[in-house]
């Protein structure tokens, strides 16, 4: 079982994964990793702090190769991680100061909005390219995407290249059931959940602990000040719409017309900065965090830091062992819609229950979504989708609409004000995006 990891210096995901890996009754012989990753200096980390998890788990740390060239090692591969980051925190940072000084103020930027358009612009060519590499050198491969903006990225490649089983996985559905479990002092083991939307805003559509129907406790609870004060958006909605949202509330802010579009609203709907909505709250994640998160990897790759083996959240591991004929497995996993949830577009990519069994992923039905929260979503999905053909056409035209019709965006600012502030992104990151948007 040959699994590649591309984009394995990232900050986050390869070392759960890897961890994960060796916790399950796969088979020590048969194990063997390829990890790719451009930056050298990180993928000498991830490296190290492999072998030494595979040595204190009884794997030959031979079964591990390392290269900044995945076409070397991707055939074969029968399973393919993707968490790249392109552009560095310079590219970020121009996603965050541009639209603020129009009075766009995003905490993330990451998913939609002209940060969330920007960083697909920088990021679709790359996975595009990678993924010709996978149709090329190992088209049978599942691949699993955990890259930012989601939706946009699974969306563009489905178009593309539509015989690949290329799937999104993220962590926002089992953190926010965590979260839950704490606010209402409840075993997270005894909560049982039904979530269905799109990336970073799925809905908590069933909520029951032990069997017993518990949403109407959680709504209840919605109305308590501290809880409000940990959550604050997510609180909000949960009143007034009557569903909890996945993702944090700093995120959730930025996907919707509410909470951001004034100072007044920015000062009661993100207290505490932070996930709850700070201001460019990313720059934060990629820069100091980042360099003291660099450093604890050399103390980990070192051994002078304990890895800790206890299971993440993540799904990645879980999936593969019911692939592999490990038993059936559910995890909501981002992949085109298709009917699945029958009031949002049948082409979008959506994140639903799938059943996961040997050599296959099957999506649930879920059926219509309650009117309010499929209103929301398709106002997300209308700006993805012009994004995805702006990418795709290289028409600039399409990246204007996408950012007209973007909730926050358009919350905001006019049509020749939307403009301005795409055309002012352009230049500015001019060195970190395709020359043909700049033929014309």
């Amino acid at each position: 079982m040959k699994i590649t990891f591309i984009g394995a210096g990232s900050l986050i995901f390869t070392r759960r994964l890897l961890v994960d890996l060796v916790r399950l009754p796969f088979p020590r012989e048969g194990i063997e990793v390829a990890l790719v990753d451009i930056n050298e200096r990180r993928l000498s980390y991830i490296t190290r702090i492999a072998q030494r998890i595979f040595a204190e788990n009884g794997i030959p740390i031979e079964r591990i190769t390392a290269t900044t060239d995945r076409r070397a090692v991707l055939e074969g591969s029968q399973y393919v991680f993707i968490s790249i980051l392109v552009g560095d925190i310079e590219a970020i940072r121009k996603d965050i100061e541009i639209p603020l000084r129009y009075g766009v103020d995003q905490c993330i930027g990451d998913t939609i909005g002209p940060g969330g358009v920007f960083r697909a612009l920088r990021t679709a060519p790359v996975i595009l390219d990678i993924c010709r590499d996978i149709a090329e050198l190992c088209p049978e491969a599942f691949v699993f995407n955990y890259t930012n903006p989601m939706s946009i990225l699974c969306w563009v490649v489905e178009e593309e290249y539509p015989s690949l089983r290329f799937y999104g996985l993220c962590h926002s559905v089992q953190h926010t059931a965590k979260q839950i479990a704490e606010y209402m002092g409840w075993p997270l083991e005894d909560l049982e959940y039904w979530v269905a939307g799109i990336n970073h805003q799925a809905w908590f559509l069933e909520l029951r602990l032990r069997g017993r129907d518990v949403y109407p406790l959680l709504r209840e609870k919605a109305w308590d000040p501290e809880i409000a004060k940990k959550d604050t958006t997510r609180v909000e909605m949960l009143k007034y719409l009557g569903y909890f949202v996945t993702e944090s509330s700093g995120h959730n802010s930025e996907y919707n017309p509410w909470f951001r579009k004034r100072p007044d609203l920015l000062q009661r709907f993100t207290p505490g900065g932070g996930w709850n909505g700070e201001t460019g709250f990313i720059l934060k994640l990629y820069g100091k965090d980042r360099e003291s998160y660099e450093q604890e990897l050399e103390r980990v790759a070192s051994g002078t830091e304990p890895i800790s083996y206890e299971e993440s959240e993540e799904y990645g591991m879980k999936i593969i062992y019911a692939l592999e004929g490990g038993g059936i497995f559910r995890a909501n996993i981002n992949l085109p819609n298709r009917g699945t949830i029958t009031n949002l577009p049948p082409q979008c990519i959506v994140e639903v229950p799938c059943f996961v069994e040997k050599g296959r992923i099957r999506p649930a039905f879920v059926g219509d979504l309650p009117l309010q929260l499929a209103a929301l979503n398709r106002m997300v999905v209308q700006s993805q989708e012009m994004a995805v053909h702006g990418i795709l056409e290289k028409r600039r035209d399409y990246i204007y609409y996408a950012l007209y019709y973007d909730p926050l965006t358009a919350a905001v600012l006019s049509l020749d004000e939307i403009k301005k502030m795409v055309d002012d992104m352009f230049e500015a990151e001019r060195e970190y995006l395709p020359n043909e948007w700049y033929h014309s």
